[in-house]
């Protein structure tokens, strides 16, 4: 049964059929699962944005330091470019893990969020022009 209010309880139908808790341990394991995946999510952001950094830098110095490395920036931005696909499809599969109704999923999605923000973003601030504040864009 597909709930469309947020409950609390250890049976949970995540993203698909074959994924059922149907105990505690199983459910724990499920919640570490979204934890994991989302703080993966925050790491894969900030890979993104050096990227993308890496392939907006000064090209004439670029080209003092590495002469044989031409086509750095086209790989930074295709790099940047391959990072935003999986970045988007981990995005939207969390928020449909979210859309699953469960406080404990929720919970642990947020959590990862936020532990993967503090591990691996929060020093960009000063560092990192990011264009869009939201965490799943």
């Amino acid at each position: 049964m597909m709930h469309m209010t947020l409950y609390w309880g250890k049976d949970v139908t995540l993203l698909i059929d074959s994924w059922k808790t149907d105990s505690w341990l199983s459910y724990l394991l499920t919640l570490l699962a979204c934890f994991v995946f989302s703080s993966f999510y925050q790491y894969m952001e900030d890979r993104r944005l050096r990227f993308t950094s890496l392939a907006s830098s000064n090209p004439s110095s670029a080209a003092v330091t590495a002469p044989l490395l031409p086509n750095r920036r086209r790989s930074a931005k295709f790099a940047s470019a391959v990072l935003f696909g999986i970045n988007s499809a981990i995005g939207y599969l969390l928020m449909l893990a979210i859309m699953s109704f469960n406080g404990g999923v929720f919970l642990a999605i947020v959590l990862g969020l936020a532990v993967g923000y503090l591990l691996f973003r929060c020093n960009d601030e000063e560092t990192l022009k990011v264009d869009n504040a939201c965490a799943c864009a």
